[in-house]
């Protein structure tokens, strides 16, 4: 699960916001849910750890 990962507040909202926007131009979901509101389906998508991003922290 991705919250186990320890990402701060900032990368939380980086990452969702990142996933979120590539949802509304047309990425393919990675979850099953009739959710239709771009943001909440990447919240859902962090919470169950399938986002295809990457934090590098210097």
């Amino acid at each position: 699960m991705v919250e186990s990962l320890n990402y701060t507040k900032y990368e939380k909202v980086r990452i969702i916001g990142a996933r979120a926007l590539q949802i509304s131009l047309g990425a393919p979901i990675l979850i099953e849910t009739s959710i239709l509101d771009p943001i909440r389906i990447a919240q859902e998508e962090m919470k169950k750890g399938v986002i295809p991003i990457t934090v590098i922290r210097d």
